[in-house]
């Protein structure tokens, strides 16, 4: 059985805020989503720098059910967790991905001058790290 994952890239400068690429991301999606149901719901894991109104207002767009760490301070989320056992925040999936990428010492440390070699290369790093968990 094989699993078919696409993968969807976006570059920006190093002085943007994360959030700020959110919209960008999200329309480079290459494949047709389907609609989401109640029963096949569509989720969003991001960390805690999309904590913000804006990519809140957007991703209830694209109906997806946000699943975002809250910015608050420390034991406030595990003592939230408890009141709502059904919210679980999942960013370790996105630090996961991060870190793997970053094992790519040509992506930590960016060396190309040009937008398109940088892409190729996330591009070569996603589909190694596809090939490798698969």
């Amino acid at each position: 059985m094989f699993y078919v994952q696409v993968v969807n890239v976006s570059v920006d400068a190093t002085n943007k805020h994360d959030m700020k690429m959110t919209k960008s991301t999200l329309k480079s999606i290459v494949i047709h989503r389907p609609e989401p149901t109640a029963r096949a719901k569509q989720h969003m894991c991001m960390d805690r720098g999309y904590d913000f109104p804006e990519v809140y207002e957007l991703l209830l767009d694209y109906a997806y059910t946000i699943h975002i760490k809250l910015k608050t301070r420390r034991g406030t989320q595990t003592q939230r967790n408890k009141r709502l056992p059904t919210y679980r925040s999942r960013h370790w999936i996105v630090k996961r991905t991060h870190s793997w990428m970053n094992r790519v010492r040509r992506l930590l440390i960016r060396w190309e001058k040009r937008v398109e070699n940088y892409i190729g290369m996330l591009h070569f790093a996603c589909a190694w790290i596809i090939y490798r968990n698969a």
